[in-house]
C-alpha cells in the first residue's frame, strides 16, 4: 500500500484557498499545469511509500502513540511558493513550530518500526499544482518555466486563510492508476489537547 501521514486542513480552509487560487488558475501558464483536486490537499508529514499491509496495525499503533504525545496546535494556509520549475505550493503559518516537531516525531516513530520516509526534509506545504515533464517528447511551448511558476504563486502573495486547529494526524492511502491519485483514510489519531496549569 502506497501510504503516507498527514494533516488535514478542515473544509473551510480549503475552500477559502479555492476561492484565492480561481483567479491564479486563469493566469498565463497555469492551464499547462496538472492541478491538484482538493481531494488531495493535505499537509504531509511523512511520506512512507510502498508498504506491506502487514505492517498497517504496527505503523496504526505507534502514530496513534506519536498523536498523544504532540499537543494540538493552530495553523493556517497563506502565501505561496514554488519548488523551482516542478510544483506550486500553498504555504502554512501560525505554530508551524509544532508542525515541525510533529513530522520529526512521526518519521522517527515510523523509522523505529522499520518502516523509511522520504529523504526529502520536511518543508510545511500544500501542493496546488505539478508542471509536466521537461524530458522526454514533450515540446518546448508545453513547458512552464521556473520564472511562470513564481509569477503564479505571486498571485497568492497576500493570501492568509482563517486559523484553525490542526488536531489529529492520518494514515493516509494514495491509490495510482488510470486518472488522478485518489487518497483515503486508513486511520486518525487525535494529537493531545493539555490542560493549562
Amino acid at each position: 500500500m502506497r501510504l503516507f501521514v498527514a494533516v488535514n486542513p478542515p473544509s473551510e480552509a480549503v475552500q477559502e484557498l479555492v476561492d484565492a487560487a480561481a483567479p491564479v488558475r486563469e493566469l498565463p501558464g497555469a492551464e499547462r499545469l496538472r492541478w491538484s483536486g482538493i481531494e488531495g490537499w493535505h499537509l504531509t508529514l511523512a511520506f512512507l511509500g510502498e508498504v506491506p499491509v502487514t505492517d498497517v496495525p504496527e505503523l496504526e499503533a505507534v502514530l496513534a502513540r506519536t498523536a498523544g504525545e504532540h499537543g494540538a496546535h493552530r495553523l493556517r494556509l497563506a502565501g505561496a511558493g514554488t519548488f523551482g520549475d516542478r510544483v506550486l505550493w500553498a504555504g502554512v503559518d501560525g505554530e508551524v513550530w509544532a508542525l515541525r516537531r510533529l513530522a520529526e516525531a512521526v518519521r522517527g516513530a515510523v523509522g523505529d518500526v522499520g518502516i523509511e520516509t522520504d529523504q526529502y526534509g520536511f518543508h510545511p506545504h500544500l501542493t496546488l499544482a505539478r508542471a509536466g515533464s521537461s524530458r522526454g517528447r514533450r515540446r518546448a511551448e508545453q513547458r512552464v518555466a521556473a520564472s511562470e511558476l513564481q509569477h503564479l504563486a505571486a498571485g497568492l502573495d497576500g493570501f492568509r486563510g482563517l486559523e484553525w486547529e490542526a488536531a489529529e494526524i492520518h494514515l493516509m492511502h494514495s491509490e495510482t492508476g488510470f486518472g488522478p491519485s485518489r487518497y483515503r483514510s486508513l486511520g486518525a489519531w487525535p494529537l493531545a489537547h493539555w490542560e493549562a496549569s
